[in-house]
């Protein structure tokens, strides 16, 4: 049934888009080691317009605790350390005028936990988002009995449906699994 495999198709589409969102989430909660994308989602006002501090400046990392940034222009040194003030990541940026540096601090293990905490927060709302997905596909299966199509055929669509939803739980887990031992491996 054409119909049916185009739901299907739509319903692994958006599976795919909420595991790519959740795995973009996942980069930004650190795991002991500096990474550049711990910033992405921060904007500065670049002649007017918000800007992510990425596409202002350059951002590097040159050893395992520390992010640098070095702007464009100079004259955005004081902006760049105002908004990762503001974006309250837990880290107190330093300005040597030239750059900005972000110094991460060794993780305690209390911290570490906190972390796992925040990632199993992701993974569920990923979990909530794949279900979701799930139940209107099947709405959407529901809805061709009316136009037609027989119930053997929604069943069928309805339990290929299921099986698309158990395979990207289990990818689900582990993306869980992977950031969990990131985390937690000193």
């Amino acid at each position: 049934m054409e119909e049916i495999d185009m739901i299907l198709e739509m319903a692994e589409d958006s599976m795919q888009k909420s595991l790519r969102y959740t795995s973009s989430e996942l980069k930004k909660i650190r795991a002991g080691k500096a990474n550049a994308n711990m910033i992405d989602g921060i904007s500065i006002e670049y002649y007017g317009v918000p800007t992510p501090i990425s596409q202002a400046s350059s951002v590097t990392t040159p050893d395992a605790r520390t992010i640098s940034i070095r702007p464009f222009e100079k004259s955005l040194l004081a902006d760049i350390e105002r908004a990762l003030i503001n974006a309250n990541l837990g880290l107190a940026p330093t300005n040597d005028g030239e750059f900005v540096r972000l110094n991460l601090p060794p993780m305690t293990e209390e911290r570490r936990f906190d972390l796992v905490k925040k990632v199993k927060v992701e993974m569920e709302t990923a979990r909530i988002n794949v279900r979701k997905v799930r139940q209107e596909s099947n709405d959407e299966l529901k809805k061709l009995k009316n136009d037609g199509v027989s119930e053997d055929a929604v069943k069928i669509g309805e339990d290929r449906v299921q099986k698309l939803t158990d395979k990207y739980m289990v990818k689900v887990d582990e993306m869980l699994a992977a950031k969990e031992k990131d985390i937690m491996s000193v």
